[in-house]
């Protein structure tokens, strides 16, 4: 017989939508769980019978850059699976979920694993964070391969092969930071001032590195 859990995932009635609950006492049945649940959003206490999730297999698309592969994964049938979702494969890939196809083929931001026709989802292991380096007349284009959680500050120097920048700011997904901390898998560009550079400057030639001086207009 499978152990009680310390949490679930259960319809709130308060909140009206599928949220963690603790377990505080649990009695495990053969395809059942008779419980007292906490929710942790509101705190509603309720008695409950709550079906025990059976595992169930969901194909996953992983990409890197422009190749893809198609694989399976197992999930338990009451996992709530969202848009942004990190998690590892059974290879020790970490992944990051893209998009959630579901069984009549529309596309979602949150579903439960039995719903789901597939899970699109990108390679996440290590990222190329953009850099734009200013000096004065031009703007050099760099990256910097990081870890997800890595994580880069407002005054940090970056040292480049060619060239040493200061971090001035950063854009992450919602705005732009001025000062503080962001994490590699938050940002969408940081930008730099040049303080030093050797000759010959590398140049490199990509679409990906294209200056946005709107990005440079936003509040913080």
């Amino acid at each position: 017989m499978r152990e009680t859990p310390e949490i679930v995932y259960f319809q709130c009635p308060e909140c009206d939508d599928i949220t963690v609950h603790d377990v505080l006492k649990g009695k495990m049945g053969k395809a059942t769980l008779d419980a007292t649940l906490k929710c942790q959003d509101c705190g509603r206490v309720c008695s409950t019978v709550v079906e025990i999730p059976r595992i169930i297999s969901v194909k996953i698309v992983v990409s890197e850059g422009r190749n893809s592969e198609s694989t399976t994964i197992d999930l338990e049938s009451d996992d709530l699976l969202v848009v942004g979702d990190e998690f590892l494969l059974d290879d020790g890939r970490r992944v990051r979920i893209n998009a959630l196809e579901l069984n009549d083929g529309r596309r979602v931001k949150k579903a439960q694993a039995p719903d789901i026709n597939t899970i699109w989802s990108i390679l996440f292991d290590v990222l190329n964070v953009k850099v734009s380096i200013n000096d004065v007349q031009k703007t050099y284009a760099r990256y910097v391969r990081s870890e997800p959680d890595d994580e880069f500050y407002v005054g940090q120097t970056l040292s480049f092969r060619d060239m040493d920048c200061l971090i001035h700011s950063i854009k992450i997904k919602e705005r732009m930071i001025r000062r503080g901390t962001a994490e590699a898998r938050d940002i969408v560009r940081i930008y730099g001032k040049l303080r030093k550079k050797s000759y010959p400057v590398l140049e490199f030639d990509s679409d990906e590195f294209e200056f946005d001086e709107n990005d440079l207009e936003q509040e913080e």
